[in-house]
């Protein structure tokens, strides 16, 4: 069941690759942009979904919570793979993203944090422990 996860991962890939370009061409830019993260918040809405409706199961969400973890690696190698000056020299579009997504993240992380009323998580049960070679 955990290759449900990897097709889940498969799909919103597919689904942010073809955004990004879409939007690549909508804005005039001979690449993909943004697709990489439209896919890890597609991945992220469809995981929350699946779980909400019960459609996730213990071995899919550890496909998912796997290739989650991995994302963030491939993300790097392939921002890696753009060319940023070409992007700065080809227009001011790079430059307004990165203001923006920073900007964006800021207000979000201060809403967020003004908003959220800080409860404390609950205590987990203490676990038994067995002596070593009992049973």
């Amino acid at each position: 069941m955990i290759i449900y996860g990897v097709a889940l991962l498969a799909i919103c890939t597919l689904a942010g690759v073809i955004v990004g370009d879409m939007l690549g061409v909508l804005l005039g830019v001979k690449s993909n942009v943004g697709g990489v993260g439209i896919a890890m918040i597609l991945l992220i809405c469809a995981r929350l979904w699946m779980h909400k409706h019960g459609g996730m199961t213990k071995d899919c969400e550890m496909g998912v919570g796997f290739w989650g973890a991995m994302y963030i690696p491939v993300v790097v190698a392939m921002a890696a793979q753009q060319n940023v000056v070409t992007a700065l020299h080809g227009g001011p579009v790079a430059v307004l993203a990165a203001i923006g997504s920073v900007l964006l993240c800021g207000c979000t992380i201060a809403l967020i944090s003004r908003t959220h009323k800080g409860e404390p998580l609950p205590a987990e049960p203490a676990a038994q422990v067995t002596p070593a070679g009992g049973r």
